[in-house]
């Protein structure tokens, strides 16, 4: 395993871009499971994906939102379709403009992937529904 790095200034900008995109607590729990491993993955995904990606000034937190879930329905990864969903609370993407991105998946790369990505978003949409109305209750 290579030696870790000092954290850079991509990653410290990267670290709060993801965070608020994905939330406190789901980037507490992945740099809590984090091992030597896979830290250097950590790593290149805070830097790359979210310190220079995310980070661009060209498109809203909404945008990349709706072209991300796209592309990972689009791509079959409906782990990352679900985690990107419950982001939509933090990004400001409607489920209205989740729609209409599922509907271009559907033309762009197909029926099945869409019709599975839809599957995958309602359910969460449907558990994120309970813990807001179970938060409300308390």
């Amino acid at each position: 395993m290579a030696e870790a790095q000092a954290p850079s200034d991509r990653y410290a900008d990267g670290l709060q871009v993801r965070r608020s995109v994905l939330g406190d607590a789901h980037v507490d729990r992945a740099q809590a499971n984090q091992t030597p491993f896979d830290q250097p993955f950590q790593q290149l995904i805070t830097e790359s994906a979210w310190g220079t990606v995310w980070s661009r000034p060209n498109w809203t937190k909404r945008e990349r939102s709706m072209v991300t879930i796209a592309l990972l329905a689009a791509l079959g990864h409906h782990e990352e379709v679900a985690m990107h969903i419950r982001a939509t609370a933090n990004t400001g993407a409607t489920r209205d403009d989740i729609c209409e991105a599922l509907m271009h998946v559907a033309i762009y790369a197909g029926v099945p992937a869409a019709n599975h990505a839809f599957k995958v978003a309602k359910a969460t949409y449907a558990e994120m529904d309970a813990e807001k109305a179970a938060e409300e209750v308390r």
